[in-house]
């Protein structure tokens, strides 16, 4: 039976929402006797909340009542924690909830009807061509280069008079490799200083390499930078949606005006606040996963397989056409990975067993990655 044709009268949305892409979360995993199904699509971490951060869940009671909408004790908080005024960070839902503030703050059409550009590298975060699009702008995607990383190069050329806005992955999402001081600093030198360059460093707590940009640093010394932090990866808060970015109060004030009220709940912001104030079993648990990543990829490695340098909580596959053929071979295994069609599959570092399962999920996959 087919769909009525649509008619002039009825309800229609904008003309964008019939081009944006699906945002696909990461599926849970297939059940399979005999095996216990882990989930490993959606890089979260493997850990239940701390303790304490257990406790302050459970010591909201003004549930009836609305949260601060600056967040002012979160934003203390992380002013002590970076060592950056509090007037500097404005709280979102997610890093995603920040990052949508700055784009529709920052990026759109402007009064004589030309559109803002948004480039970014693809590909990175699958959110990125939703919310550019849904802001208003043009997204102008860069290919990657071969071994995962930013084409800076390629995004410096794509720069004109209508950018508004660079997007910039550290560690990239879904390949892993991140960007290095030197090279962000090269880059920001010959960006125009109206063009605003947002640092998304949702896993910067996951990196080792001592040549990857330092946020903090880099936000200190441009008035152009913002950066984009969440408390869903390391502090493994996934499900309470808390956020925020860091910029200069130039950018800031602006961002206030069109940040959502009451984005970032108070049940959010006092479990954000316990787990900074024990951020040393945070980071404690944040090692034994960078621990893992390394046992994996040392694994995939010795099989032979020919993985980005991956700074995060998860691996990458680049299986091309045969992308599909390993997501179903996972499925099998009860293990959850996402798959990216005819690209690749990227797969988060979860429990001990889990990680077991998937590299010898991968030794007997060595004919998908060959062919």
């Amino acid at each position: 039976m087919t769909e009525n044709p649509v008619t002039p009268d009825q309800v229609q949305p904008r003309p964008v929402v019939a081009r944006l892409p699906k945002y696909a979360a990461g599926k849970p995993p297939t059940v399979v006797q005999g095996l216990t199904p882990f989930k490993l699509s959606s890089n979260e971490i493997p850990f239940g909340p701390l303790e304490s951060v257990s406790q302050a869940v459970l010591a909201q009671s003004n549930l009836n009542r609305y949260p601060d909408p600056l967040s002012t004790k979160l934003r203390d908080a992380l002013s002590d924690y970076l060592d950056v005024p509090a007037e500097d960070i404005v709280t979102g839902a997610g890093s995603l909830g920040a990052l949508t503030q700055i784009l529709n703050t920052f990026a759109g059409q402007n009064e004589d009807g030309i559109q803002d550009e948004v480039i970014y590298a693809w590909r990175s975060f699958e959110a990125y061509p939703i919310v550019v699009q849904s802001a208003g702008a043009l997204p102008v995607a860069i290919p990657l280069l071969a071994d995962g990383r930013h084409d800076l190069e390629s995004m410096i050329a794509s720069v004109n008079e209508n950018t508004s806005v660079i997007l910039l992955c550290t560690p990239n999402n879904p390949t892993g490799p991140v960007l290095t001081q030197a090279e962000v600093d090269d880059f920001l030198d010959r960006v125009p200083k109206n063009v605003l360059v947002v640092l998304d460093e949702a896993y910067v707590e996951f990196v080792r390499d001592e040549k990857s940009v330092d946020g903090i640093h880099t936000y200190n010394e441009n008035e152009n930078v913002v950066l984009l932090r969440t408390f869903s990866k390391a502090h493994g808060l996934a499900n309470l949606r808390v956020g925020y970015s860091v910029a200069h109060p130039s950018i800031t004030n602006y961002l206030r005006v069109m940040a959502t009220p009451f984005a970032v709940s108070s049940v959010a912001e006092d479990a954000a606040v316990a787990s900074l104030e024990h951020i040393d079993e945070v980071l404690e648990r944040v090692e034994s996963l960078v621990q893992e990543r390394q046992r994996v990829v040392a694994a995939l490695a010795d099989q032979g397989w020919n993985l980005p340098s991956t700074q995060a909580n998860f691996v990458w596959l680049p299986l091309g056409k045969r992308t599909a053929e390993f997501v179903e071979r996972a499925n099998e295994r009860a293990l959850s990975v996402r798959g990216f069609a005819n690209e690749g599959v990227r797969v988060s570092i979860g429990e001990v067993d889990a990680n077991d399962r998937f590299i010898e999920l991968c030794r007997e996959s060595r004919d998908l990655a060959d062919s």
